[in-house]
C-alpha cells in the first residue's frame, strides 16, 4: 500500500496523467483482490488460454504435449514391462503385445509413429494383447482432444483482429471550432489497409468523476457523447480517413466548456471503433483516447484528399495536422445568454413631449428614454465580444430639467 501511495504521490510530482485507456487502445484497469472469484477462470479454461500471452501459450502447448507424450508411452512401456516383452521379445517363437519394444526408448518411439499415424512398420500390436488394444482406443480419443484444445486454442490466437487495429489511426488530437454555425468538437480516423471494415460503428465516452447533488462521488463516471446516432452518422464508410463530429449543444456535456475552463478541466473521451474485418468476418474494435490537454480549442484539420488522374489519393503525411481558425473563446451556454440579451431594435418608441413647452424637454426626454437603452446595449455588446481591447468609455448625458 505504501509502494503504491509513493508512485501516485511520484506521479502527481511529475505532471503526468494518468490515462484511463492509452493511446494505443490498453485500458489501464488490474483486477485484484479477487479471492475466491479466481475459480471462475478455471470454467471457462479456453478463454482463459486465449487471453494469455504468446509465451505462455507456448510454454502450455510445449509442456503438454511432452506430458502426454511421456506419460502414454510409460503406459506402453509398462504393459510390456508386466508382459515380460522386454526380456523375452528376441524370442523366435514368442508373440509380445507390441512386436519389437525392447525398452522405453522403443515404446516412445511406438507411440509417437502411432500418434502421429507414420506407421513405419516395424512396430505394431498383436492380436493377442487386449489390454494393448484397449491401451491404443485410449491413446487415439485422448490425442483427438488434446489437438482440438490445443490446436483450436493456438488458431483462435492467430486469427484474432487485434492486429487489424493497429491499421485503424486515429489523429493525435481533438480539436473543438465552429462547423455549419455551431460549435463542435471533432477528431479523424482513418483505415490504411485497401480492405474495408464492413457495419463500421463508432462510439465516444466521457470519463469523467463527478459528484452528486446528493454528496455521492463517482469516480470516472461515464457519460456518452453523440456522434450522430439519431442521425445514423456514426455508421462509418471507412474507406477514406473522415472527421467525427460531436455538436456542442445544450445537452452535451461540454455545453459549459469555454477555452479558458479547459485550462482547468479533467477528462477523458474514450473513442470506440467497432467493425467486421472484410476477409476474415471476425469482429474488431480499436481504441483510443483523448486527455483535456490533447483538445485544440479553435483548430481544425488539414484537408488529405486531392483529386489525382483518375483516383483519389489520401496523404497521411498531413492525417494529424492542424491549423487555427477564428473561433470564440466562450462556451455555448455562454453565447446563448449573450444573444439573449435585449436587442436596441426591440427599444419602444420614444415619447414626445405635449404643447409648446415641450420643445426643450422633449430633446432631454428622447435622450433619457430612447438613446440610453441604445447605449448600455451597445456598451453589453463591446464587452462581450472585444473583451481584449480594454476599452474604457466615459458617457455623460445632460438632461434639462423642466422649468418651476
Amino acid at each position: 500500500m505504501l509502494l503504491r501511495l509513493t508512485k501516485i504521490l511520484t506521479a502527481i510530482s511529475q505532471g503526468k496523467r494518468q490515462r484511463f485507456v492509452d493511446k494505443n487502445g490498453r485500458c489501464n484497469v488490474q483486477h485484484g483482490n479477487l479471492g475466491g472469484e479466481s475459480s471462475r477462470y478455471l470454467s471457462d479454461l479456453f478463454t482463459t488460454l486465449v487471453d494469455l500471452k504468446w509465451r505462455w501459450n507456448l510454454l502450455i502447448f510445449l509442456l503438454t504435449y511432452t506430458v502426454a507424450w511421456l506419460v502414454m508411452a510409460s503406459m506402453w512401456w509398462g504393459i510390456a514391462y508386466l508382459r515380460g516383452d522386454l526380456h523375452r521379445a528376441h524370442d523366435a517363437g514368442y508373440s509380445p503385445c507390441v512386436a519389437n519394444v525392447y525398452n522405453f526408448p522403443s515404446a516412445f518411439l511406438f507411440f509417437i509413429e502411432t500418434e502421429a499415424t507414420i506407421g513405419y512398420g516395424h512396430r505394431y500390436i498383436t492380436e493377442r494383447c487386449p489390454e494393448g488394444i484397449v491401451l491404443f482406443l485410449f491413446q487415439s480419443l485422448l490425442g483427438s482432444i488434446v489437438d482440438a484444445f490445443l490446436i483450436g486454442c493456438m488458431f483462435i490466437k492467430m486469427s484474432q483482429p487485434k492486429k487489424r487495429a493497429e491499421t485503424l489511426v486515429f489523429s493525435r488530437a481533438a480539436v473543438i471550432s465552429r462547423r455549419d454555425g455551431k460549435l463542435c468538437l471533432m477528431f479523424r480516423v482513418g483505415n490504411l489497409r485497401n480492405s474495408h471494415m464492413v457495419s463500421a460503428q463508432i462510439r465516444c465516452k466521457l470519463i469523467k468523476s463527478r459528484q452528486t447533488p446528493e454528496g455521492e462521488f463517482l469516480p470516472l463516471d461515464q457519460c456518452e457523447l453523440d456522434v450522430g446516432f439519431g442521425t445514423g452518422a456514426d455508421q462509418l464508410f471507412l474507406v477514406s480517413p473522415l472527421t467525427i463530429c460531436h455538436e456542442i449543444n445544450s445537452k452535451s456535456p461540454f455545453f459549459c466548456l469555454s477555452q479558458r475552463s479547459l485550462r482547468s478541466e479533467q477528462f477523458e473521451i474514450v473513442v470506440i471503433l467497432e467493425g467486421i474485418v472484410e476477409t476474415t468476418g471476425m469482429t474488431c474494435q480499436a481504441r483510443t483516447s483523448y486527455t483535456e490537454d490533447e483538445v485544440l480549442w479553435g483548430h481544425r484539420f488539414l484537408p488529405v484528399m486531392s483529386l489525382e488522374d483518375g483516383f483519389f489519393r489520401v496523404d497521411y503525411s498531413q492525417f494529424h495536422a492542424t491549423f487555427e481558425v477564428p473561433t470564440l473563446p466562450y462556451s455555448v451556454k455562454e453565447q446563448e445568454e449573450n444573444l439573449s440579451l435585449p436587442s436596441p431594435l426591440d427599444t419602444p418608441p420614444c415619447q414626445e413631449g405635449t404643447g409648446q413647452a415641450a420643445g426643450v424637454e422633449a430633446a432631454g426626454a428622447s435622450v433619457g428614454t430612447c438613446f440610453l437603452p441604445i447605449l448600455i446595449t451597445f456598451i453589453q455588446f463591446l464587452t462581450v465580444s472585444t473583451p481584449s481591447l480594454g476599452l474604457t468609455i466615459h458617457i455623460k448625458l445632460w438632461i434639462p430639467q423642466g422649468r418651476d
